[in-house]
């Protein structure tokens, strides 16, 4: 069946109204002009077919029509309340699911959410291991950590500068890419990477913050293209226990 387009802000209005029974006390709640609440409720009567209110030596009064539908009004509105209250829910809730890079979780984000934890006993976290995009919906994501140029269509915040610092000696070792014949050691993530390096093996190419998370000494840096960005859709980035943990991690 159709639903009717319901004229949701005129009837808000026709509601304070008639709880004053006074446009201007109605403006003074709502924060508007008395001049505005007499257009919402004259909109509203066009709309409706109706009139809502009459004019009297006394006063403000309901007519018939208007005091007919009132109860069902404010029964709608307190509907529309718990509406609102079991779709915030999964806002409030104390669970967090993250997807971030594994080299990432174990030398920046951990120790950051284990001081974050620290702050309400009842956070709960889930870590999911990811360098690739993942649907957020699917996974049932809120909040991602990506090693990118940028966030895309995403909401996000940039974790540090897009710079690079070199760790190791000798020969390269390599988790981008590059070509076969000058690489000593092919590795998954910048995290092996830098751990082979720190063990001997050769010398690579890592994210200036990952290293600095790592507690590697920061000799010069140069530019890189990508940093680590955290990422969500607008929805998921809106939530109220998204923007904590954001602004923890950032703070």
């Amino acid at each position: 069946m159709k639903r009717t387009l319901l004229p949701l802000n005129g009837l808000r209005v026709f509601d304070a109204a008639a709880r004053h029974l006074s446009f201007t006390r109605a403006a003074d709640e709502l924060a508007v002009t008395p001049a505005a609440v007499g257009q919402q409720i004259r909109a509203l009567e066009d709309t409706l077919g109706v009139v809502l209110f009459r004019r009297t030596p006394k006063g403000l009064e309901l007519t018939p029509e208007g005091e007919r539908g009132l109860d069902a009004l404010r029964a709608g509105f307190l509907q529309y309340e718990d509406s609102v209250r079991a779709m915030r829910q999964g806002q409030s809730s104390n669970r967090l699911t993250i997807a971030a890079p594994r080299d990432f979780s174990r030398y920046w984000l951990l120790p950051r959410l284990a001081d974050y934890a620290k702050s309400d006993g009842d956070l709960r976290f889930q870590l999911i291991a990811a360098d690739e995009p993942l649907d957020f919906t699917e996974a049932n994501l809120d909040l991602a950590i990506r090693f990118v140029d940028g966030p895309g269509e995403l909401q996000g915040v940039r974790l540090g500068d897009p710079e690079a610092v070199w760790v190791g000696e000798g020969d390269l070792l390599c988790w981008e890419g590059g070509k076969a014949e000058e690489i000593r050691l092919i590795v998954g993530d910048a995290g092996l990477a830098m751990e082979a390096a720190r063990a001997g093996m050769g010398r690579a190419r890592v994210p200036r913050l990952l290293a600095e998370a790592a507690g590697v000494e920061i000799g010069e840096t140069e530019p890189a293209q990508r940093a680590y960005w955290m990422m969500a859709p607008l929805p998921q980035w809106r939530q109220q226990k998204v923007r904590q943990l954001v602004a923890a991690l950032t703070g």
